[in-house]
């Protein structure tokens, strides 16, 4: 597989990405802390038949890293991908997100379905469940702490001591199901090591709304997104979820109710996945994204 490495100047931003194969645009975009990379066995699988592109989204890798908090409010990062998608010369795609760009990618569902063919979602809630689940699930709270902890400021010095090992052992191998290769740990060192990169990549969780909450001014916030009817944040395009079960941060309730908001929903649950299901079983992934991408 040739993949050919660009950069686009988009919304203020210089976004990297890379490109292999030709075809209809299926665009993956990955979450946190992670960069293109983690979608090398996609881009393998679907470039045979597509325009596979993965980008790093603004603040990682080789992407523009902007300083202030609010450039990685919800409404910039979904800017950037509707303009990623014109620079590339295409009216329609697949979009295809993990964590954090999954958050993006449902809003993006939301606010541009004349853009979206499908939308292929890996382990990351649909804002308005998950805004309940704060709310009513303990076990979901007690999960999410971790939220609170990524904000805090200076958290990323000790993300980054001893080489970033408390960021290998505490999200990597999280789940159990994968580890990473001595190759794969020296792309991801050199993806972290980009200057002021995991700072930028926290400003996502300290832009964000949604996380525990610990105030009733924060609860009454995140009651209002809860209350959001599902005429005001629903998906109208074919999707597919995918949830590795023994995801320890992101719990199976946050799939209750999911149909109330997506029209046309399939869900795919991996019993034995964690929230790396995508490295752990990438051609069990790539089967399920295969199969839904067939029969729509």
């Amino acid at each position: 597989m040739d993949l050919d490495s660009r950069f686009a100047d988009v919304n203020t931003v210089r976004l990297h990405y890379v490109s292999a194969g030709e075809g209809p645009l299926m665009l993956f975009v990955h979450g946190f802390p992670e960069f293109w990379g983690a979608w090398e066995e996609q881009l393998a699988e679907f470039s045979s038949d597509h325009q596979a592109v993965a980008l790093d989204m603004r603040g990682y890798n080789l992407s523009s890293k902007p300083e202030d908090i609010a450039d990685y409010a919800i409404d910039e990062l979904v800017s950037d991908i509707k303009a990623l998608v014109a620079h590339l010369g295409h009216r329609q795609l697949v979009l295809v997100a993990h964590d954090w760009g999954g958050a993006v990618a449902w809003s993006f569902a939301n606010r541009h379905p004349e853009l979206l063919e499908s939308l292929v979602i890996i382990n990351s809630p649909h804002p308005v469940v998950f805004a309940r689940e704060l709310l009513v699930n303990a076990d979901q709270q007690a999960a999410s702490t971790y939220m609170r902890t990524f904000q805090a400021p200076g958290i990323e010095d000790v993300l980054a001591q001893n080489n970033y090992a408390l960021l290998i052992d505490k999200v990597f191998k999280a789940g159990k199901g994968w580890e990473l290769t001595p190759d794969d740990r020296d792309k991801y060192l050199a993806a972290w090591s980009q200057p002021g990169a995991l700072t930028c990549g926290l400003n996502y969780y300290r832009a964000s709304p949604l996380y525990p909450p610990a105030t009733e001014e924060e609860r009454a916030r995140i009651r209002g997104i809860a209350d959001l009817p599902p005429e005001v944040f629903s998906v109208q395009v074919p999707t597919l979820v995918i949830w590795g079960e023994k995801d320890t941060a992101l719990l199976p309730g946050l799939l209750d109710g999911l149909d109330k908001y997506v029209a046309d929903l399939t869900i795919k649950r991996i019993p034995d996945g964690s929230h790396w299901v995508v490295h752990e079983q990438p051609a069990m992934v790539n089967g399920c994204i295969r199969e839904f991408l067939e029969r729509i």
